[in-house]
């Protein structure tokens, strides 16, 4: 299992030499990913070497309009280009909601060659979606690093106030401007890294998963998830500093880590149980007309929340388990469908079930898992262990200045417990929520956080 990073004389970040026996389509990057200081004047001869056309509609919202929008839209009309600007206004942060897309869809106006976002995640994805539905190129120009969605194949969007997961596809060009990037605060630079972090319990997820259930684990993923995010901790310093050594190597953990969702097609390396807690924060704070926590910074905060039950499974004995038991305390269809509408609230529920239609399984189903889980518990402990000490990712984020607590992040007492105790139903994807769930064991984990 092997890959190739390397930058080309016009600062093009190359992923190549893809070698991986897993059975999975990978999928080669093809697409134009710059980074380096300076370089958003070079936009309009980036779009030239593509041959994207000449008439696009270019998606900001206020605050990236001041930063950035406007300089580009003037710079591609100096060369040519017919630009029509689509700012979304909007009073505090734009959510990528049904609205939002909505408004960008009705921007584009007929002929249009391709549309040019520029923003992070929100703005990414509102125009991601909409390049997808019209088959238009994507030019995508960040301004922080605070989430890995630059590189992605999907749009986490939201309709009627739940999480949903569309279907997108990696822009033809993506911009990191260092210069840009820097000047961003530093909460979205501690997204960022809260982000980046998470990934350790969606490879462990992961690898588990591919244990039990035996889904397919791909080790390059694996690899360029985890090189990113060791080289992350290795330079939090010069993160926090914001310098440019910082910020690039920030934002390569992100967009290397977002290349894995193009690479095979989903976001497996990239998410799990610990996005799970933060989509639900984030869900639920929608719903009830209060401000969200940045994601990132959830995602964080819920890897630390995570982590210990990891590190307690691995000292779990489950060879004697009474499945009798277990069987006599099995949820019925109908009691699911009931905690779904608790937890989640009705129109979010139904959606999550609509999009996880095998998220209720057969008591022999369940029985399969808890085998497989038993006889591959040595091999689960083997990739807990492989996790880097709690103590250091905790470090990290002290130094940084990072939300270290639900708390931090708005999240009350009320909403945290169930995000727990729900986590694992927000998605089919196996986590080890799911395992201890099917084991019989989540209710005794979950003591600390009280329905």
């Amino acid at each position: 299992m092997s890959y190739s990073l390397s930058y080309d004389s016009q600062s093009r970040l190359v992923i190549s030499d893809v070698h991986c026996t897993c059975p999975l389509e990978h999928k080669e990057i093809t697409e134009d990913i710059y980074v380096g200081e300076g370089i958003a004047k070079n936009i309009p001869a980036y779009i030239r070497k593509r041959n994207l056309g000449t008439r696009c509609t270019l998606v900001a919202d206020t605050n990236t309009w001041a930063l950035a929008g406007e300089r580009i839209a003037d710079s591609l009309t100096a060369e040519g280009f017919d630009v029509n600007p689509c700012v979304i206004r909007r009073e505090g942060v734009m959510d990528p909601d049904e609205s939002a897309v909505g408004e960008v869809l009705l921007a584009v106006r007929p002929q249009t060659d391709f549309l040019v976002s520029v923003g992070s995640g929100s703005l990414t994805d509102i125009t991601r979606v909409n390049a997808t539905r019209l088959r238009l190129p994507q030019v995508c120009v960040g301004t922080a690093p605070s989430m890995d969605g630059y590189t992605s194949a999907v749009c986490p969007l939201i309709l009627h106030g739940c999480k949903i997961h569309r279907e997108g596809k990696c822009p033809e060009i993506i911009v990191c401007d260092i210069d840009i990037l820097k000047t961003a605060p530093l909460k979205m630079v501690c997204s960022g890294v809260g982000d980046v972090l998470g990934k350790y319990i969606a490879k462990a997820d992961w690898m588990i998963s591919a244990l039990v259930t035996g889904e397919t684990y791909c080790p390059v993923c694996g690899e360029i998830v985890t090189d990113a995010v060791e080289k992350l901790l290795d330079n939090i310093d010069e993160i926090k500093s914001r310098s440019a050594k910082g910020i690039r190597i920030l934002t390569e953990a992100l967009l290397l880590s977002g290349m894995t969702i193009s690479i095979i097609g989903n976001t497996r390396a990239v998410a799990s149980v610990e996005h799970n807690i933060a989509h639900y924060w984030e869900m639920m704070q929608l719903i009830h007309g209060k401000k969200p926590p940045m994601h990132g910074s959830s995602v964080g905060v819920a890897t630390l929340l995570a982590w210990p039950l990891f590190l307690r499974f691995a000292d779990e004995d489950i060879s004697h388990l009474d499945l009798d038991k277990i069987k006599a305390q099995r949820i019925t269809r109908e009691e699911r469908v009931r905690w779904m509408k608790e937890a989640y609230e009705e129109e979010a529920a139904n959606s999550i079930m609509r999009d996880n239609p095998g998220d209720f399984l057969t008591w022999e189903e369940q029985k399969a898992r808890i085998e497989a889980a038993q006889a591959h518990m040595n091999e689960i402990r083997s990739v807990i262990a492989s996790l880097p000490p709690l103590e250091k990712i905790r470090g990290a984020m002290e130094r940084l200045g990072s939300e270290m607590t639900p708390e931090e992040c708005g999240i009350d007492t009320k909403l945290l417990n169930l995000s727990m105790h729900c986590a694992k139903d927000y998605r089919t994807r196996y986590t080890l929520f799911k395992t201890l769930d099917e084991l019989g064991l989540l209710k005794d984990y979950l003591a600390d956080y009280p329905l």
